[in-house]
């Protein structure tokens, strides 16, 4: 994830917009609707969080780290205000597209897949590169970096255990480390 992102020019409106967008998908383990449905008052940059809507209307507060918030703030400060003059009335969506209105889900999958195209990586990689794909990567890496199961849940906004489990399928590799450590007669 950090190579595609750092592989997007920080330089127009759209690739600040595409940088801050990629970094929060991967942060934040966000759906493409969730990001798509983020408004700029669902910031809350002293506290380096946002709020997020997922499926249901279930609303859930996430942080996001340091890299996410820079690409924001650059977003926000340069991008997004280029973006918004083509509008004829104010647009409360944080990403928006060329024509000043909020980006469609759409609008994410195909973004990513021409930065990760410009990136080097191949169409398929690993099973197609998409924002549910980063969402795989944020779970498993919160996984492997020894985050509870619970947390990782609440992060994704899964009402059930059940369906945080298939996100973070556990490598073999994993496994028998985390037995060894673990289990006395390892």
């Amino acid at each position: 994830a950090a190579a595609l992102v750092e592989s997007i020019p920080a330089g127009d409106p759209l690739a600040l917009r595409d940088r801050a967008l990629l970094e929060l998908a991967y942060a934040g383990g966000l759906r493409a609707e969730e990001l798509t449905n983020l408004d700029v008052a669902d910031l809350d940059p002293d506290g380096e969080e946002l709020r997020v809507t997922g499926k249901g209307g279930r609303t859930r507060v996430i942080p996001a780290g340091e890299p996410a918030w820079r690409a924001l703030e650059r977003y926000l400060d340069r991008g997004r205000s280029a973006l918004a003059a083509p509008a004829e009335r104010p647009e409360p969506a944080l990403f928006l597209s060329k024509s000043g209105r909020r980006l469609s889900t759409s609008d994410v999958r195909r973004r990513l897949a021409r930065w990760a195209r410009r990136a080097g990586l191949p169409p398929d990689f690993p099973t197609g590169l998409s924002p549910h794909a980063l969402r795989h990567s944020f779970a498993t890496h919160l996984l492997e970096g020894g985050a509870d199961l619970r947390v990782i849940q609440e992060l994704l906004g899964h009402a059930t255990i059940s369906t945080t489990q298939i996100y973070t399928r556990v490598e073999p590799g994993r496994l028998r480390r985390q037995y060894a450590r673990a289990h006395p007669r390892a």
